[in-house]
């Protein structure tokens, strides 16, 4: 078996603001295995400043993997707990080197295009009026849940677009959820939340920075508003670490992002410790290209999780691969006679 890697810039089609700054360009690898006249591709979707393998050897790692390919799948994933996210690459590139077709690794009425995902739609920080087009697009497109991100423009105004959500929309029209990334004080984040809480939202994403566990726990506990983990997973590799930070802060919900936190297994683990605390979770892509998108998408639709999913995203960037993904009336669908165009 022979292995290479490939960086690959994703750029914005208009930049795209966080609570941690304005995004205009995405780094991701490629990790591109070669046996028998047959090709495996996984994408390593490393986030900049948030990924827990946000290091210098990086790209050394990558070579490494490539040089100790035989090692297989299992080996390698177990070797890489420090690099969540070419630990995806991994599973997804030996699944796509096993499959029939290099970008089919999970064959399901999804693939065949007989059954969708429901998904959020999803509002970028900004301008006021930006903010504002972008929630009537997403809701004149058909989406029946829409996501904000928060926290890095005044909350008044910030309040202020929600409750225009909330004049034009009953909470049984659209669920919105909103994420601040981290963006609140713990000492300003309850009274906050309470202020949300009135307009009828679903939840809220990580309303205080991750590492905090008592004062998320304190906030789980108190607030009126639920709220899901998001950021606080990132660098919890081990089972065990894993079982103490739910038991700590027992949140309502939990998000995941396989890119951050090992993959498919790395996913799997906390999921099984959140069927014994009957807590609900859905994933989201981490910015992914369309091919790490496809991987997140086949196994999340085999996962049977009814609620919307975080995989609106194929759209973002000039220079994305063509695929058969397509978000129509708030449903991430896979249309299969549209062709892949991956070229590197």
């Amino acid at each position: 078996m022979q292995a290479n890697y490939h960086k690959y810039i994703l750029n914005f089609k208009r930049p795209s603001g966080t609570s941690r700054g304005v995004l205009t360009q995405k780094e991701t690898w490629f990790l591109i295995l070669d046996q028998d006249g047959k090709t495996g591709i996984g994408e390593c979707g490393i986030l900049r400043s948030l990924s827990y393998d946000d290091r210098p050897d990086y790209e050394e790692k990558l070579k490494w993997v490539c040089e100790n390919i035989d090692l297989g799948e299992e080996r390698l994933w177990e070797e890489l707990r420090e690099f969540p996210s070419i630990q995806f690459g991994v599973e997804m590139a030996f699944k796509s080197l096993a499959a029939e077709d290099p970008f089919l690794l999970f064959p399901s009425n999804f693939t065949q295009g007989k059954a969708s995902i429901p998904i959020n739609g999803l509002v970028w920080m900004g301008e006021e009026e930006f903010m504002k087009e972008q929630i009537v697009e997403k809701i004149e497109d058909g989406f029946r849940c829409i996501k904000l991100k928060i926290g890095a423009i005044d909350f008044e105004t910030e309040m202020k677009l929600l409750k225009f959500i909330r004049r034009e929309f009953t909470s049984e029209e659209i669920e919105v959820r909103v994420d601040a990334n981290g963006a609140f004080k713990p000492s300003e984040a309850l009274e906050k939340l309470k202020r949300l809480s009135e307009l009828e939202l679903h939840s809220i994403e990580q309303p205080i920075k991750q590492g905090q566990p008592q004062e998320m726990a304190a906030l789980c506990e108190a607030s009126p508003l639920a709220i899901a983990l998001d950021e606080e997973l990132i660098g919890v590799t081990g089972v065990t670490e894993k079982r103490e930070l739910l038991q700590t802060i027992k949140p309502q919900y939990v998000i995941f992002k396989p890119s951050l936190i090992g993959g498919i297994k790395g996913t799997n683990e906390w999921i099984e410790l959140l069927v014994s605390m009957e807590t609900d979770w859905w994933i989201t892509s981490a910015l992914e290209s369309n091919v790490g998108l496809n991987a997140i998408a086949q196994y999340t639709f085999n996962l049977k999780n009814p609620m919307p999913q975080g995989l609106g995203t194929g759209g973002l960037y000039t220079n994305n691969f063509s695929s058969p993904l397509e978000v129509r009336k708030g449903n991430l669908w896979y249309q299969p006679s549209n062709k892949w165009n991956f070229n590197l």
